[in-house]
């Protein structure tokens, strides 16, 4: 029989997950058995009560659980993943540029979460986006400008933190840059360590002085840092970047080691769960799909290494160490026992906000009641498959759905039947038969596009307007629809 010393430190540097809405036994009894905490998903989230009653349950095995979700507001939601989310997210904020807005959004979004009793937000992304073409950073991010993203990720960490759940801020050294997706695939930014300071690195400085109690790695490989290996397993950038340069001392999470940046890397998630602890991660984020089986492995593996000496067990019970401070500071922030449904937060927040990040160009006069056109965008694995549009918002306005390569102009045009059309989209720019697709409609109709994904420099030719809104939560699409008057 193995050390149970040994398992129980282990486990205190894991995060794991569980499938449906009620926690298994075997969740609820690893948590009693040492395990750091869980991170929850949309799968896990049917209402607040219902949630509220899961993360109970896993405080009755040991208080100081961390319990942990990406709830970024905007695009990415958990506690919203059926409807939308009521909040805008941060490209929004960023172009309202009100840091105090950004302030007060995170705190409501905090007060909801310390409701249900989540104590850990996987939030904010604080990534300069600077690829226009970015897969998976895009409306998740503040802005392009690092002083104005810097500014809105401080903001949003106190607004957080100030009701009493951590934030942790993502995805470091910076995913911005990058124009593939961490999950399928291993990045590369191809940038200087002079770059990176002046450009992906300031929003992380902003963080750390605010206070950060935790910060996400990235799947990213930076050759000028990382070599041929993702940041996550770098000591270079967690270690002498992270707490020599930039003096944090909070937990390292990583990103999900499930995830292809990570778990191929290193030839599967036990390698990869060792290789981020050497390089001085603190908590290892197991990823979705988790059982317990899974979890032993994980444990088997880190235990393995420091039978063989690639890993040394004072380097895990530093990380086991620093989980347990976080844990400590969720638990002492705020009492747990705030009141369910969530305390009311400003009526109305996030869609006054997701009003103000709207913008026109051109003309909206003699819309009347046009023919809306959703073209079709897939969800990153980070958004999941949430509703968005302009569709919940209309009254007494036609709408179809089409997939751009597959959209027949002409037909279009006949079911629009001389009415102006609104052509709703995600990134239309990168999406593949989106701009032709708005190109040979502008050649024959009055034509308002409406970009719900990340703008950057495009512009369609030959239409009477271009709609902006910074994203696609529940509440941009309401503020897009009254924009355009198509409400009650």
């Amino acid at each position: 029989m193995g050390d149970p010393g040994l398992r129980r430190l282990v486990l205190g540097t894991l995060l794991a997950a569980y499938p449906g809405p009620v926690p298994p036994d075997w969740a609820v009894d690893l948590v009693a058995e040492g395990l750091a905490g869980h991170t929850l998903f949309g799968t896990n989230v049917h209402d607040p009560a219902q949630l509220a009653a899961s993360t109970a349950a896993l405080r009755a095995a040991r208080p100081d659980v961390l319990v942990a979700i990406d709830e970024e507001g905007g695009d990415v939601t958990r506690l919203a993943h059926a409807t939308g989310s009521p909040y805008p997210g941060n490209a929004a904020l960023g172009a309202v540029d009100d840091t105090t807005l950004t302030h007060r959004i995170y705190a409501a979004i905090g007060v909801e979460l310390a409701a249900v009793g989540v104590t850990v937000d996987l939030a904010p992304t604080v990534d300069v986006n600077t690829a226009d073409d970015n897969p998976v950073i895009g409306t998740r991010a503040f802005g392009s400008d690092p002083a104005r993203v810097a500014a809105h990720s401080a903001a949003a960490v106190t607004g957080l933190q100030s009701v009493g759940v951590a934030a942790c801020a993502k995805h470091f050294p910076g995913h911005g840059a990058t124009i593939a997706d961490s999950h399928h695939e291993l990045p590369t930014v191809d940038a200087d360590a002079a770059l990176l300071r002046a450009r992906d690195l300031p929003p992380f400085a902003a963080v750390v002085d605010a206070g950060v109690q935790a910060v996400m790695t990235a799947h990213i490989r930076v050759p000028a840092l990382t070599g041929d290996g993702p940041a996550t397993f770098s000591r270079a950038v967690l270690v002498d970047l992270l707490r020599g340069e930039y003096g944090f001392t909070g937990a390292v999470i990583t990103d999900a080691l499930e995830m292809k940046g990570a778990a191929v890397a290193a030839g599967g998630v036990g390698s990869a769960a060792v290789r981020a602890l050497a390089a001085g991660a603190d908590l290892l984020c197991v990823g979705a799909k988790v059982d317990a089986a899974l979890v032993e492995r994980v444990v088997a593996e880190i235990i393995g290494a420091l039978g063989d000496g690639r890993l040394d067990r004072a380097r895990v019970e530093q990380a086991a160490g620093r989980a347990a401070a976080l844990a400590a500071w969720t638990r002492d922030a705020l009492p747990r026992d705030l009141p369910v449904p969530p305390a009311p937060v400003p009526a109305g927040l996030g869609y006054q906000a997701a009003r103000r990040a709207v913008r026109v160009e051109g003309d909206l006069t003699g819309l009347g009641r046009p023919l809306v056109v959703q073209v079709h965008a897939a969800a990153t694995i980070a958004e999941g498959r949430v509703p968005w549009g302009l569709g919940p918002h209309l009254s007494d306005v036609a709408q179809v759905r089409v997939i751009a390569t597959e959209a027949d102009p002409a037909a279009v045009g006949r079911l629009a039947a001389g009415r102006p059309i609104v052509l709703v989209g995600r990134h239309l720019h990168r999406l593949p038969g989106g701009p032709a697709l708005v190109g040979a409609l502008a050649a024959t109709h009055a034509v308002t596009v409406v970009e719900m994904g990340w703008p950057g420099r495009w512009r369609p030719e030959g239409v009477r307007a271009f709609v902006t809104t910074y994203g696609a939560s529940h509440a941009n699409g309401r503020a897009a629809a009254e924009a355009l008057g198509l409400t009650d």
